[in-house]
């Protein structure tokens, strides 16, 4: 392993030592003390993807490779949600094919798979909670028709139209209520969107709470958990110790999922996270120390995993995606560092180099060497001489 001087100013470090990749015994059959899923991303194609495409290039062989990695490692796949691009480059017709070739390739394997239902198929506009419903209603019926899981996302079309809580109560009572599976409920937070702010009716958590807990409190025996987004460790821990028995809380909080994930001696949070899908060995490996009864093993595991995670969802929060596709493209599981709708302009040349260096750190990279080339490549192609 050698080492390397960053050409550029402003960093944490100068100067790096590669670091051999992390041994971590990671694949091997599903989980069992926790649930937990890897929110994936999509590899664009990069002979047509660019910020003009109106539908998503994707590279499928590529893509569905990520899924297959995730379930080797027992892992289940969390798919078409922010990860994936929901909602900044995937529309719903892209949506379908990519659920319909996961659902296959799951069901060849026994994988599981949970997929995000929206209403990004309307055409921008106004619209009623009418027309909103039927939108989360096809979405909803496709999706349980391939056999995964569906998770209900914010809706942004349904944030601009609803007045109060009582017309998210409604409308979602709707869905749950005319659903032949139980779902997943997702409370995204404004920083991964922006334009979801004052979901649910207030505009705070304690605003909130209570309208989520009193719809999941009506149906409960027909919800299988609620992933949390909201980037707030105390406000997960207020609401699963509320949440009924048989209600799974699915953390997606990316700056706190260490402490969340082990508990607190009453309860714990399962997982559904974007984070998992650039550090999964490490979640594997982790879990399994938990399902063995080790937590010390489990916080040496994944302790060191946070830093580089809340580096990857900095603010601004919505682009963290490109952070989990330079990742991936550095650990030699894609061939290229281009995204769906040319999101790789998402972070700043700084800011991908900070990746680097936290990565290397926690022995992130399977070939470090291959890791730095394209490092350098970065830099080079970027007009900076190494």
């Amino acid at each position: 392993m050698g080492t390397f001087k960053f050409p550029i100013d402003g960093l944490t470090k100068d100067t790096i030592t590669l670091n051999q990749p992390a041994k971590l015994e990671s694949q091997g059959d599903q989980l069992e003390s926790r649930t937990i899923y890897a929110a994936v991303h999509v590899v664009a194609n990069p002979l047509e993807a660019s910020a003009s495409n109106v539908a998503a290039t994707v590279d499928w062989e590529a893509t569905a490779r990520f899924r297959e990695r995730m379930w080797s490692m027992g892992l289940g796949v969390a798919e078409a949600m922010d990860t994936a691009q929901r909602g900044m480059g995937m529309d719903w017709e892209s949506v379908k094919k990519l659920l319909t070739r996961t659902m296959k390739d799951a069901k060849a394997v026994g994988g599981a798979v949970v997929s995000g239902v929206a209403t990004d198929q309307l055409p921008k506009g106004s619209h009623t909670l009418e027309s909103i419903k039927d939108a989360y209603l096809e979405q909803l019926e496709f999706t349980v028709a391939t056999g995964a899981i569906p998770v209900i996302m914010c809706s942004r079309e349904l944030a601009s139209v609803a007045r109060n809580s009582e017309d998210y109560l409604y409308l979602y009572s709707q869905l749950i209520e005319q659903s032949d599976s139980k779902v997943v409920l997702h409370w995204l937070g404004s920083m991964f969107d922006p334009q979801l702010e004052g979901y649910w009716g207030g505009n705070n958590y304690l605003e909130t709470r209570d309208t989520v807990l009193n719809l999941i409190k009506s149906h409960s025996d027909k919800i299988e958990g609620v992933k949390m987004s909201l980037l707030n460790e105390q406000h997960e821990i207020d609401f699963r110790s509320q949440l009924p028995r048989n209600v799974k809380m699915f953390t997606g909080d990316d700056f706190n999922y260490v402490r969340l994930i082990k508990g607190d001696g009453k309860h714990f949070s399962h997982a559904l996270l974007g984070a998992f899908a650039a550090i999964s060995k490490y979640a594997s490996a982790a879990i399994r120390a938990l399902d063995a009864g080790d937590e010390a093993k489990y916080l040496e595991i994944l302790g060191p995993t946070e830093t580089l995670s809340r580096e990857i969802f900095k603010a601004p929060t919505y682009y963290y995606k490109t952070g989990i596709v330079w990742l991936a493209y550095l650990s030699g599981l894609q061939d290229h560092f281009y995204m769906v709708g040319g999101l790789q302009s998402g972070r700043s040349i700084r800011d991908l180099t900070e990746l680097f260096i936290l990565g290397n750190e926690i022995g992130l990279f399977p070939d470090p060497d291959l890791a730095l080339y394209r490092l350098k490549l970065m830099f080079e192609s970027s007009g900076i001489r190494i």
